[in-house]
């Protein structure tokens, strides 16, 4: 038996499952948790997010927020999820291609925030739709 994985968007419940082990993209890396995990509060960096169920992976994109870690459950409130299954490989590519371009030609502070913004959100989209487990 695992833990309980609850993913909140602003507009809705995205996910309430089960898992066996999660890996979190952090503000400081990537973490680990398994039942019965210390408590802690981390601020999640845009990336792609995996869990297990059972001896399956499943992988999705987080873009920003916090988790809350507790024995039995984990809390995740972020500004948008997405599951590999939503996102088009072509459209990735080219998604990341473009916001690749975007952050190379910026040139105010302003720009070079906002290109980076949305080069991640690219780069996490393309890794889950391209990620073998």
């Amino acid at each position: 038996m695992g833990f309980q994985v609850v993913i909140l968007t602003p507009d809705r419940i995205f996910k309430n499952e089960e898992a066996e082990e999660l890996i979190l993209p952090t503000s400081t890396g990537q973490i680990g948790v398994l039942k019965g995990h210390a408590p802690l509060i981390t601020a999640i960096d845009i990336g792609p997010r995996l869990f297990r169920q059972g001896s399956g992976w499943v992988s999705l994109a987080l873009i920003g927020g916090f988790a809350l870690v507790q024995e039995t459950q984990v809390t995740i409130l972020v500004n948008e999820a997405v599951l590999a299954s939503s996102v088009e490989v072509k459209k990735a590519e080219s998604d990341l291609r473009e916001a690749r371009e975007r952050m190379q030609q910026a040139v105010r502070r302003k720009e070079k925030v906002e290109a980076t913004f949305a080069f991640k959100r690219a780069r996490a989209r393309y890794q889950i739709v391209t990620w073998k487990q």
